[in-house]
């Protein structure tokens, strides 16, 4: 008896085991697909897609903020970048960064050999015009005896004021260039304008060549007023009737939390750049407590008004053709497409100047998926294939589900 029992236990684990292969879970329902009529869609109550749609009302788009990215410079109105105008070997330095110059001071000193030649042409020069006026002197008294004509005075008069042309003209050279009257060959860089050392460029020793420097090349000094700044502003092109000279601004840094600043736009680029498709604006900003830095990455807020119109989120906005679209929920699981045309596009708002009106319910998030379910319905349709939403809509419903 024992052994029959070990030998039915094998089949009859065996037949429990097949019994349980063959059983499957009952099959569950499939959402009804959303039914179309015209540019409307219908969901049923509880449709799982429902939870993937986000609605938010149009406000009335009265006035808004648009955000461009800026940056901080300094103002090149109050900015002077010194260079070597001869070579040669600096000597001492009189200024180093963050301190302040009056216009003149000297900011460095070099031992420049060409510098000291055209402090010997103005010697020179000087001391021609002196041999000059001596030869004048000796043709009036000459003149005045008889000796000389008329033509020979008038000459020499002529020849003391080519000389004293020159010399004017020698030493106006010299003084351009931070030179005294002596021939020291020592040429001091200096400001003609007050205010604050912002770079330094330059060592005791170190040699300077005046073709080594210009535009690309790092000035020896940089002197400027750091109580006003310009601020390169970056507009897109629908920002090109916004942003004019003389419209103002607020201003904001992310290293200044909570600290506002205003500003004015006083120009305005006349092309666009053709990688970043943005337009260039310049603008000012007041510094006095010197807070602002140059090189900072701002944000500049204009405020325009827009008497007509509502604004929704850009996400909401769909481009179907050369036509923009929006959709908008009639009543509970119910949504229909509308044309829209935009007054305004930003990066997060767009203004609409018609087919929406302040408090629609606008589709702000997945809009995307009910323009694809008319599509295919809309496919389907025309196919003949279905009646309703269209098995690609069905199918599309179905593969939500699943996930």
């Amino acid at each position: 008896m024992l052994k029959r029992l070990k030998l039915q236990m094998p089949l009859l684990l065996a037949t429990m085991l097949l019994t349980a292969c063959n059983e499957q879970p009952a099959p569950t329902a499939a959402a009804p697909a959303p039914i179309m009529q015209g540019q409307q869609l219908r969901f049923a109550a509880g449709h799982p897609q429902l939870k993937l749609l986000t609605v938010a009302p149009a406000e009335p788009a009265n006035s808004i903020t648009i955000e461009l990215p800026a940056k901080l410079v300094w103002n090149e109105e109050r900015t002077q970048r010194i260079y070597p105008s001869f070579a040669g070997r600096v000597m001492s330095i009189k200024a180093d960064v963050g301190q302040r110059v009056v216009a003149g001071a000297p900011l460095a000193v070099l031992a420049s050999p060409d510098f000291g030649q055209a402090q010997s042409e103005t010697a020179r020069a000087e001391a021609d015009a002196r041999l000059v006026a001596k030869a004048l002197q000796r043709q009036r008294e000459l003149f005045d005896a008889g000796i000389v004509a008329r033509k020979e005075l008038e000459q020499a008069e002529a020849d003391q004021e080519r000389a004293r042309a020159e010399v004017d003209r020698a030493q106006a050279r010299t003084r351009l260039y931070g030179g005294s009257g002596n021939v020291n060959q020592q040429l001091i860089l200096g400001a003609s304008i007050g205010g604050v050392v912002v770079e330094r460029n330059l060592n005791p020793g170190q040699e300077l060549r005046p073709e080594l420097s210009g535009p690309g090349v790092p000035a020896l000094f940089v002197v400027t007023d750091p109580t006003s700044l310009w601020i390169q502003i970056d507009a897109r092109e629908s920002e090109v009737g916004i942003v004019r000279p003389g419209t103002r601004f607020e201003l904001s840094v992310a290293s200044l939390p909570g600290q506002k600043f205003s500003g004015r736009v006083i120009a305005a680029s006349d092309f666009i750049d053709p990688l970043t498709r943005t337009i260039k604006i310049r603008g000012v900003v007041a510094n006095a407590n010197r807070r602002l830095k140059a090189e900072m990455l701002a944000t500049a807020r204009f405020e325009r008004t827009f008497p007509n119109g509502v604004v929704i989120p850009a996400t909401a906005v769909l481009l179907r053709g050369t036509r923009q679209s929006a959709f908008v929920q009639t009543r509970p699981g119910e949504f229909e497409r509308r044309t829209v045309e935009l007054e305004y596009e930003g990066p997060q708002q767009v203004v609409v100047s018609s087919g929406l009106k302040a408090g629609d319910q606008v589709v702000v998030e997945n809009a995307l998926l009910l323009a694809r379910l008319l599509r295919l319905a809309e496919e389907e349709s025309r196919s003949g294939n279905d009646t309703g939403a269209g098995a690609g809509a069905k199918a599309q419903s179905r593969e939500a589900d699943k996930k």
